[in-house]
């Protein structure tokens, strides 16, 4: 029996914080409706108390929604979580995000708290928001870089009062997959109670290994991962939602967990969120870049044309790519790529024939990048002559 992962997807929150982005109204309401249809669990809509504009288009999404548990964050100040509920008060099922910091660092030069404070900022919060509603999540700022000790008193604390949600970010995208996974395991002993609620993880990508962290994560007992579509978000980025997502989809048996995330979904989603951030996938992005499901090589393009697995571990249909796998022909593809695309042309070359239209089409090759349809009939109506 597998174990359900929860996805929590802050596209609308952690990922509008990415330098350049603004999400309008009208934005986040559409991306967090492909969301919801795509059977995401919790949706966080953005950070109420940031702006009057941002408490309306949170209020927008909570209204709109009717799937999804709604999100929204607050500082651990109970008068900003009283503002955050009233933004999030209309959804189906509403939650309460409150995030303190736990490390040293915050502590002395952001914070400029005693821990002591720092325990009693929690705890109240925390209470105040289970006068609102019974789902709260606690988030410990900064965890990855705290004394594991402090994190378990925060974490202790914050259950005491009623926090159903406990998550670990790596806000600096400091860890490795191994600290990630022994923060979580310390943390399950040192915390018994945490058994009894979720356990979260939120990776930042500052050193390119949010995804492996997040695995690590649910491989060491989390069993809710925070994300952000295209891996949207502050400085480097959040942890890419496809990538986690396919990711389970791809090991989930082995590792004993599922989500019950509609993949289909993925394509339009990123599409979408690419359009309205206005930040362009890279080509080379993991599972919704240009180049995910293309193939340039003479020996992929022979071992795919045979069997699409041998070069690709997700069928592109999983995502609801709009094409699938492709041939792209350049000076790299082999005969078979040339003669596939050809017959896909209505060419259907062979013997002398073939081996002079390839022969032609190496020599153009070498001369440019890719090789278009327009090229491939002039060569092939050259060779057939």
């Amino acid at each position: 029996m597998s174990e359900k992962v929860v996805v929590f997807d802050t596209t609308l929150r952690d990922g509008e914080q990415a330098a350049g982005v603004f999400f309008s109204r009208a934005a986040k309401v559409e991306i967090a409706d492909l969301l919801d249809a795509m059977r995401v669990d919790v949706i966080e809509a953005g950070f109420p108390a940031s702006s009057p504009g941002e408490h309306a288009s949170v209020s927008a999404v909570a209204a709109h929604v009717k799937g999804a548990t709604v999100c929204a964050l607050a500082r651990a100040i109970p008068a900003e979580v009283d503002v955050t509920w009233q933004a999030i008060r209309a959804a189906r099922d509403p939650r309460v995000h409150v995030f303190l910091s736990s490390s040293e660092i915050h502590l002395a030069h952001q914070l400029r708290r005693g821990a002591d404070e720092v325990v009693e900022m929690a705890r109240a919060a925390v209470a105040r928001a289970r006068t609102h509603t019974r789902n709260v999540e606690f988030s410990c700022m900064d965890a990855t870089r705290s004394n594991p000790e402090f994190v378990a008193r925060v974490v202790r604390t914050a259950i005491a009062e009623g926090a159903t949600a406990i998550n670990l970010p790596d806000t600096v995208g400091f860890a490795r997959p191994d600290q990630v996974a022994e923060m979580f395991r310390g943390l399950f002993a040192r915390v018994p109670e945490l058994a009894g609620v979720t356990a979260s993880f939120h990776g930042q990508d500052d050193l390119g290994m949010a995804t492996a962290n997040s695995l690590a994560a649910i491989a060491a007992g989390a069993r809710q991962v925070e994300l952000a579509v295209n891996g949207l978000g502050e400085r480097a980025g959040n942890t890419a939602f496809e990538e986690v997502v396919m990711a389970i989809r791809v090991h989930g048996e082995s590792l004993g967990v599922a989500t019950g995330v509609d993949t289909k979904g993925i394509w339009r989603v990123s599409q979408a969120v690419a359009r309205h951030s206005g930040f362009a996938v890279p080509p080379n992005k993991a599972i919704v870049g240009k180049n995910a499901f293309r193939h340039a090589s003479g020996i992929h393009q022979d071992g795919v044309l045979k069997h699409r697995q041998t070069y690709e571990t997700v069928d592109p249909a999983e995502i609801g790519h709009p094409t699938g796998s492709e041939i792209v022909l350049g000076k790299l593809s082999g005969r078979a790529g040339f003669a596939a695309r050809a017959r896909e042309l209505g060419f259907a070359l062979d013997g002398p024939a073939l081996e002079r239209a390839f022969e032609r089409f190496q020599r153009v090759a070498d001369q440019r990048g890719e090789i278009g349809d327009r090229d491939v009939i002039a060569i092939c109506v050259g060779a057939a002559a």
